[in-house]
């Protein structure tokens, strides 16, 4: 009994960081509502056009928002780890999403209700500040990707997705195939095994079959686009510094 106790990992809504920022009071109140959930690879928290009945607050999951086209071709607009939350048009004023929201790296988050979290959005506090504050970041997040897919080459483009990933997540490998990053940034798997490849061979990662590491962030930094900086300082400007001593984000 004391191995399976010692082997049992400790979840707490505080892993999530916009939960975490949250004064003593206000959090005491949502936390009663919150429900810790598996959020398992590849599973789908949101569908196009779907009626949205939860948010999601992650503390070990990684969710990736996705755009899907009428082929079938898809690519990430935007990534959601412990910083933030998946369900932003719940408290915008809309009911639905017209991308979908799949888990990109799994782990676990914690969810919430829609009538409480309106509830607690519409209270006199500091969520709705919060809420909103992390939305226009995740609006920077979208536009900023939109314009580096447009402009970038992929080895910068895999670069900067490497290091917001690896921001995101509690170890320093991820499990993830080349197929599945070739899907999200919407190129070819040639492409990312040859991006890929030049990175390793500059020791800035390391990678086996369904799984890359990232060993020298300051040399990832280097081949990445102005578009990590971007993204990263606009969340360190609207969201709480604390977010970010906790993160180790620099």
């Amino acid at each position: 009994m004391s191995v399976a106790l010692a082997l049992t990992p400790i979840h707490s809504p505080k892993q999530n960081h916009l939960l975490a920022a949250l004064p003593a009071a206000e959090f005491e109140l949502m936390a009663v509502n919150l429900e810790l959930v598996p959020m398992l690879l590849g599973s789908m928290v949101y569908e196009p056009g779907k009626r949205l009945l939860h948010a999601y607050f992650p503390t070990t999951a990684v969710v990736s928002l996705h755009c899907v086209t009428a082929s079938g071709a898809s690519a990430e607009t935007a990534g959601v780890g412990p910083e933030g939350l998946v369900g932003i048009p719940l408290f915008m004023g809309g009911d639905t999403m017209p991308s979908s929201a799949v888990v990109q790296t799994g782990g676990h988050g914690y969810r919430l209700e829609r009538r409480w979290l309106l509830q607690a959005f519409d209270q006199a506090g500091s969520f709705k500040g919060l809420l909103l504050r992390y939305a226009q970041a995740l609006i920077t997040q979208i536009s900023q990707t939109a314009a580096c897919y447009r402009h970038h080459s992929i080895e910068q483009q895999l670069s900067r997705w490497l290091l917001a990933t690896a921001d995101r997540v509690p170890s320093v490998e991820l499990v993830m195939t080349q197929e599945l990053v070739a899907s999200l940034l919407g190129v070819r798997r040639e492409s990312i095994t040859q991006a890929a490849g030049k990175l390793r061979d500059a020791g800035y990662i390391r990678y086996r079959r369904g799984h890359i590491s990232v060993v020298d962030q300051s040399g990832l930094q280097s081949c990445a686009c102005e578009c990590y900086g971007v993204i990263t300082q606009e969340l360190r400007r609207l969201l709480p510094d604390e977010l970010y001593r906790r993160r180790g984000t620099v």
